[in-house]
């Protein structure tokens, strides 16, 4: 019984990893697959021939590169800058007593409660008279205004999880507070850093309705937004546009990866703070 209970376990993980992975081996296959051969054949799950012109005519040929950089120029700035910000703040929430702390708190939460489609018209209105509009500042300060309240909850989840004891210890051996967080909340803290940077990272990377409403120039342009170049009026070139999502995936990836190593050095301290 253990044995079936088990084949029956890596059967449902085996299923559930096939059913999540096909649409990324979809796009890498017609990123290598000919023009000529996406449709003559009808739909199979082997490519009928292998190419990689898409991704030279997506890497020479076209902007996707200024896209790129854009995009990645965004994403860190923003997952940086809304990192540090939550950080103080979750520190703040989680450490302080003070005068309208649960308003404040309230307020945060209420602003996670809107359509984006609602407020995209109001938030042109405000950054158009300031130039911010067609510039990658302006996408930075939107994207951190928007990620900040969820990734103060995020932080201060994680600096309550951390005994007031340990930074007590601390200042009762000559640090000032200042030298307690750095030195010691800090390192225990890498982790949830870790995981807030992710999940700001991600959402800067992929976010669309912002980069579409609020650029309109090709040298300004994140790659969600140029995604829409392989789109003409009488074709798709799909192959291009799949080229060029399987390269937006190269970032995410090896961020994640630099992430995950940032993940355990976090635990491990932590363990050896404790």
């Amino acid at each position: 019984m253990r044995r079936l209970s088990a084949l029956g376990h890596r059967l449902c993980l085996a299923a559930y990893l096939l059913f999540a992975l096909f649409p990324l081996y979809w796009i890498i296959k017609i990123s290598l697959t000919p023009d000529a051969q996406l449709f003559s054949n009808g739909v199979t799950l082997l490519p009928a021939g292998l190419t990689f012109g898409h991704f030279k005519k997506v890497m020479v040929d076209s902007d996707f590169p200024t896209f790129f950089f854009n995009s990645l120029t965004v994403s860190f700035a923003t997952a940086a800058l809304t990192t540090l910000i939550a950080a103080a703040a979750g520190y703040a929430f989680s450490r302080f007593r003070f005068r309208g702390k649960m308003t404040i708190a309230a307020l945060l939460l209420f602003t996670q409660m809107f359509p984006l489609v609602m407020i995209i018209a109001p938030i042109y209105k405000v950054m158009a008279p300031l130039g911010l509009t067609n510039s990658l500042s302006g996408l930075i300060l939107i994207y951190t205004a928007f990620n900040v309240p969820f990734a103060t909850f995020l932080m201060q989840s994680f600096f309550d999880a951390i005994p007031k004891d340990l930074e007590e210890s601390a200042m009762l051996e000559g640090c000032t507070r200042c030298q307690a967080l750095c030195r010691v909340l800090m390192p225990l803290t890498l982790p949830g850093m870790a995981a807030t940077l992710g999940f700001v990272f991600t959402a800067a990377w992929s976010e669309l309705l912002f980069s579409l409403m609020l650029i309109n120039k090709n040298d300004v342009m994140t790659f969600p937004v140029g995604l829409l170049s392989f789109v003409s009026k009488f074709a798709v070139s799909w192959g291009e546009m799949m080229a060029a999502a399987v390269l937006a995936l190269i970032p995410a990836c090896l961020f994640f990866a630099f992430i995950q190593r940032y993940l355990i050095q976090g635990l491990t301290a932590g363990a050896v703070k404790g």
